[in-house]
């Protein structure tokens, strides 16, 4: 006699409470999905990851305590690499939609999104697909298009267009400086100089910027 098909394991990592029962409700509830893990933080996600549980695909917001969804997909992606994150935030700036592509995320839903549209997103991740809203896939059409004009430098030294080359490229400050055979403190300088050349504050702000303009 065969075994039935093994369940989808999709875990949620959402702060607001009334928002994360509900969807856990909803995937336990949906054929061949179950949400062994919903959290309110990453951390508590590591420590499920700690002692052994693995998911299939992670829904996880941006804004979220602690660790912020960006570097938990980064996270994520690091310690399974056959997870898929989706990202489920109210966040639709830019530089939110490029930083979580980069780090690795495989969608990117917009809050509200309907139960049966984050179910079918689950569906088409786990097939491998893609899922991302509308309007944010415009967004992204759009920084694709300029991309096909070059950009300014905006004066950066060669070692400091190396750095923001590998920041989009998605590398840890410590990568980065292992990359380039200098210290993490020479990398963090160059990044500060990025930073107030671009007239960005984030990684972020740094990484859209760079695809926006095409500056790598």
């Amino acid at each position: 006699m065969s075994r039935p098909p093994r369940e989808i394991q999709v875990w949620l990592v959402e702060d607001n409470a009334l928002l994360r029962g509900g969807l856990e409700a909803v995937l336990d509830a949906a054929d061949g999905l179950a949400c062994p893990v919903a959290v309110d933080r990453v951390e508590a996600a590591e420590e499920a990851l700690d002692i052994g549980h693995r998911p299939d695909i992670v829904l996880m917001d941006i804004g979220l305590p602690g660790i912020d969804g960006i570097e938990g997909a980064r996270r994520f992606r690091e310690r399974v690499p056959t997870a898929r994150v989706v990202i489920l935030t109210v966040h639709e700036e830019d530089e939110n939609v490029v930083a979580a592509i980069c780090a690795g995320a495989s969608g990117y839903l917009l809050k509200p999104t309907s139960p049966d549209r984050i179910i079918e997103a689950v569906r088409q991740v786990q097939a491998g697909a893609a899922p991302i809203n509308g309007f944010i896939a415009g967004r992204v059409l759009t920084l694709l298009a300029r991309l096909a004009s070059p950009g300014p430098d905006y004066g950066l030294t060669p070692r400091e267009h190396d750095t923001l080359e590998l920041l989009v490229a998605g590398l840890t400050m410590k990568e980065v400086a292992a990359r380039m055979g200098v210290s993490y403190h020479t990398v963090d300088t160059h990044v500060r100089h990025v930073y107030a050349k671009l007239q960005v504050r984030s990684r972020g702000g740094a990484v859209a910027k760079a695809l926006r303009e095409r500056i790598v």
